[in-house]
């Protein structure tokens, strides 16, 4: 009987999931009342506190443009061109999107997929670009230990094309 147990319960671990830390951003894009509004160009990406670039999370540019023309403003997220962004071929599958409107965007990664599966253990610096055709650009910068033994949430606020951004590490 106990051998019937003690199988039943290696089984059940089996089945569960292994424990994953996550990532969350919320990126608020703020209403801006102008003349003509475009929906802006957007980078998200980690930073040793070097400044040295770690990882590309995302990107969201005019993927509907005929021929991919849309990736030609890329360079308008000027940091994040510097920081690696000129190196890749885009749409990079999982991490490029379309742009967004106004409101509040929430992403999400976790430790057992690329990118972060990959990621040494320390601290960086989260950073949220946005560049807008017409309007102005701006960077945010968060600061982020990963992983965590426990949850933290970090933010900052930006000042005109973005809103406040929100870090949440769980381990």
């Amino acid at each position: 009987m106990k051998t019937r147990h003690c199988l039943t319960l290696a089984l059940a671990l089996l089945v569960l999931p292994a424990s994953a830390a996550e990532l969350s951003v919320k990126i608020e894009q703020p209403t801006l009342s102008v003349a003509e509004y475009h929906r802006p160009y957007l980078a998200v990406w980690l930073e040793k506190p070097d400044g040295s670039a770690v990882t590309q999370l995302a990107v969201w540019y005019d993927q509907n443009k005929k021929d991919n023309a849309g990736s030609k403003w890329l360079k308008d997220l000027r940091q994040w061109w510097r920081k690696g962004g000129r190196d890749l071929a885009m749409p990079v599958d999982g991490v490029a999107g379309a742009t967004r409107a106004p409101g509040v965007h929430t992403l999400y990664w976790n430790s057992q997929k690329a990118p972060l599966n990959q990621l040494p253990a320390g601290d960086y610096q989260l950073m949220v670009e946005a560049a807008r055709e017409g309007g102005g650009r701006e960077v945010v910068r968060v600061p982020v230990s990963w992983p965590r033994k426990t949850p933290r949430q970090t933010s900052a606020q930006g000042q005109q094309e973005l809103g406040m951004i929100t870090v949440q590490v769980k381990p």
